[in-house]
């Protein structure tokens, strides 16, 4: 059996009856209509070679709206992922935004003798309190560095990191941050570079058993969700627990070692992106965050949780003139809400749709002009001072 058979057996791509309903919610399809997750199937059964300069496998955003609705289960997400590998492995090389920086970053940090200085931004934060051992461990992942190459865009992603120090110092804990962590490997892991998926993979694994940690929590999605899908499959069962900062929050919150100030009343609606959403089934945990917080008012797009639209890109790989049309899109839908902000749980997100609005936009400015935050961010800002 070729490996292309083996991986359309192991991702059920067999049993596609061609019945359309991926298509039918598929967002890049609703933006090019010459594209259709069915298609993939088809073509590959006519083999990698072929399907090596095709675009398809590159355009799909493997966000599984499609498998959400497969009367199959057809597994589209890791089709895709695996056709890339093989097509990665026959010479094709997508077309990445950025002119593939993000991937060649990743690559530069499989190196183990690489020095970083992704801390040096502590130096103006006397008091947030860090440590190199301890219990808890803060997975920052790339923010220094997508905070440098998207920074004129208006994104404030070290923010993030600021205020996930923040919250954690002010229920009395001194996370370990570490100047040797390295990307966790999502963008290559989806552009199917398993090879160096899998050096970064070992380098965090082992740098976060050298800390003596116990947790490891995450305010990125996407390392969330490579963490514990991907190096579990991969490694096998880790010896910490993997906590995404909104479960992390809310068992503070249960805890009560977390206070919030009212700071007054706000509208705000809240974007599922694709991985935290539909790749890891959490959206109450956001949502029941941002409602004990005083003053704060929850209003929903009509597209959301399961439902919720993307913000057009994946790994990077896909940034075209469909993923604009798909974030101005969302951003209108937000916009509609009344809500004064627009909060998410991925900095990648955030840099997509501040992208779409960067310069000139297919639409009036005001229809799209809504801010954006984190929720992390968003929770710092309104925590009492102790």
């Amino acid at each position: 059996m070729s490996k292309i058979d083996e991986l359309i057996d192991a991702t059920g791509a067999y049993d596609c009856v061609e019945c359309g309903k991926c298509t039918s919610v598929c967002p890049a399809a609703e933006f090019n209509p010459e594209f259709a997750p069915r298609l993939i199937v088809v073509k590959a059964l006519e083999g990698v070679e072929g399907l090596a300069g095709e675009k398809d496998i590159w355009s799909c955003l493997t966000c599984e709206m499609c498998s959400s609705v497969c009367p199959y289960k057809v597994d589209y997400s890791n089709f895709v992922r695996g056709l890339r590998s093989e097509a990665l492995a026959h010479g094709a090389v997508p077309v990445c935004s950025q002119g593939g920086l993000i991937q060649t970053m990743g690559r530069i940090m499989t190196e183990p003798d690489l020095k970083q200085n992704r801390l040096n931004w502590l130096e103006n934060e006397p008091d947030l309190k860090v440590a190199q051992k301890g219990d808890v461990y803060y997975f920052m992942g790339c923010l220094p560095h997508l905070e440098i190459i998207f920074e004129e865009k208006g994104t404030k992603l070290l923010d993030i990191a600021k205020s996930a120090i923040k919250i954690c110092n002010h229920a009395g804990i001194t996370p370990v941050v570490s100047e040797t962590e390295v990307c966790c490997g999502h963008d290559l892991f989806w552009v199917g570079d398993n090879e160096n998926f899998k050096k970064l993979a070992k380098q965090n694994i082992d740098n976060i058993k050298a800390s003596g940690a116990k947790q490891v929590i995450f305010t990125c999605a996407e390392g969330f969700r490579t963490f514990d899908v991907d190096y579990q499959d991969m490694f096998g069962d880790l010896d910490f627990e993997i906590l995404h900062i909104s479960e992390f929050i809310m068992d503070l919150l249960d805890e009560g070692k977390l206070t919030f100030k009212d700071d007054g009343n706000v509208k705000v609606t809240y974007h599922d992106s694709c991985r935290l959403g539909r790749h890891m089934g959490l959206y109450d945990t956001p949502r029941d965050i941002l409602k004990k917080i005083p003053g704060v008012e929850v209003v929903e797009m009509e597209r959301n949780r399961e439902k919720a639209a993307c913000c057009g890109v994946s790994a990077f790989a896909t940034c075209e003139s469909s993923s604009k049309k798909m974030q101005i899109d969302r951003l209108m839908e937000a916009k509609n809400t009344g809500a004064d902000k627009m909060l998410m749980f991925c900095p990648k997100c955030q840099i997509h749709f501040k992208c779409a609005t960067w310069k000139e936009m297919p639409v009036e400015p005001e229809t799209v002009d809504i801010p954006l935050d984190d929720v992390t961010t968003f929770v710092a800002e309104r925590l009492k001072t102790r």
